[in-house]
């Protein structure tokens, strides 16, 4: 299984529109992040995390050439507004699109876009989708997708649990029984917003404390604001804990 961060930023992206910050301005392309979403890869089956506002962008820098299904963490705009950009698989695989998602997620975004699910004879051309709505472990390509609820600040979003591997991104709370869900894990991909507290997003050292219980073998933080520079941040952080970046690559055996 191959895991491509497709995206490691937070909402606004990095750089940020008008922000003349040292981030914002910096030459390392590790420093410049499109909103949050991975590809998940198994054998010729392509599972994508998000339809984030870059999708297209995305699409194109790291030569995806199919999507088989879409798992969806959450409604929030940067996580679904690149929804439209599965047209273009839909033309080229000439089938439909699974979509996996909580309740209410399922719910936005049939409400979000409901030119996409509407009957109307003049209707353009739009996204061919299958929405489900989940609400425990199911399987999908032979890989067992477990679910794990946590909280976005007041929000129950989902993380996703794949074999080994776990990809929770806009969190502020794990409960316990999610917690359990994630022991035993080779990588965790973690969504961290800053150094200081956020309300709706976990800061490094809450983070931290979240790993040192979980213990995973490998730590990859994502959703990362402008506040972290990639070269400067990664040197604070344990030998076990790293920064991600657009178009990372991760190999779980």
């Amino acid at each position: 299984m191959k895991i491509t961060i497709l995206g490691s930023g937070t909402s606004t992206g990095v750089p940020v529109i008008a922000c003349k910050c040292h981030v914002c301005t910096s030459k390392d392309h590790r420093n410049k992040r499109t909103r949050s979403s991975i590809l998940v890869r198994t054998g010729e089956r392509h599972i994508l995390i998000d339809t984030s506002t870059d999708l297209r962008q995305q699409a194109l820098s790291n030569g995806i050439s199919r999507i088989d299904a879409a798992l969806f963490t959450h409604h929030h705009a940067d996580h679904i507004h690149g929804i439209d950009e599965l047209r273009t698989f839909n033309m080229v695989q000439k089938e439909a699109i699974s979509c996996y998602g909580n309740e209410l997620s399922i719910e936005r975004i049939e409400r979000i876009f409901s030119y996409i699910f509407s009957d109307e004879a003049d209707s353009s051309w739009k996204p061919d989708l299958k929405l489900f709505v989940i609400s425990g472990p199911f399987e999908l390509f032979g890989l067992k997708i477990e679910p794990v609820e946590v909280l976005h600040g007041r929000l129950e979003v989902l993380g996703y649990r794949i074999g080994g591997f776990a990809y929770i991104t806009d969190c502020s709370f794990i409960p316990p029984e999610s917690r359990k869900k994630l022991h035993g894990l080779d990588t965790m991909v973690l969504g961290v917003l800053r150094e200081r507290p956020h309300p709706t997003h976990l800061n490094v050292a809450q983070a931290l404390e979240i790993i040192d219980e979980l213990r995973p073998q490998r730590t990859i933080f994502t959703h990362l604001s402008h506040y972290f520079d990639y070269e400067e941040a990664g040197k604070n952080l344990p030998d076990n804990v790293e920064l991600g970046y657009d178009g990372m690559e991760i190999e779980i055996g």
